[in-house]
């Protein structure tokens, strides 16, 4: 796998020298941009695409220390650095200089598949895991691993240092929730 010239140009040099490092972040470089086709698919997302969504997540991340030792936390950041992309992108679609109407970015996935309408707006998301994330902070996170890292009810365990059970009924909880939220019945 090759890592795209903008990448490279984004990590240090003296960074690429460790060949540990360069094939792990290869390996998550793939990964992210699987996650980034996953949230862009059927979005009328304009001048966004998958690899400008990785770049720009890595972007929001400029001046972290990036640690690809770990595969959960730093899925984990970049996950909620993508998730900051895609509301900041739908915002700047949402702002017109004419006083048009927002324009809409869909967002379809297995969260809201039980929706009547499998596309909902980003927005609509943000402001649902918002509001869920001031009830409950675990389950807000919970939804942001599975839902936008893509990761599983077990590597999330790990990561937050609770048992696999616990973390699916939280998202079955929080699922619910957003569901309910989005005008959807769960």
């Amino acid at each position: 796998m090759i890592v795209s010239a903008a990448a490279e140009t984004l990590i240090p040099a003296a960074q690429w020298e460790d060949a540990g490092f360069r094939a792990r972040f290869e390996a998550l470089y793939a990964q992210l941009q699987s996650i980034a086709r996953r949230e862009l698919r059927g979005a009328a997302r304009g001048t966004l695409d998958t690899g400008v969504l990785v770049h720009e997540a890595y972007l929001k991340l400029n001046g972290v220390e990036l640690d690809v030792s770990q595969r959960g936390p730093f899925l984990a950041l970049a996950a909620k650095a993508m998730r900051c992309v895609l509301v900041d992108h739908a915002r700047a679609r949402g702002a017109s200089k004419r006083g048009g109407d927002q324009a809409r970015v869909t967002l379809a996935t297995d969260l809201v598949a039980a929706a009547s309408d499998s596309c909902v707006d980003v927005l609509d998301i943000e402001r649902s895991l918002q509001s869920l994330e001031t009830l409950d902070p675990r389950l807000a996170r919970v939804v942001e691993l599975h839902f936008y890292a893509g990761m599983e009810f077990e590597e999330i365990a790990e990561h937050l240092g609770v048992a696999a059970r616990t973390v699916y009924r939280d998202w079955r909880k929080a699922r619910a929730f957003l569901l309910t939220q989005l005008g959807a019945v769960p």
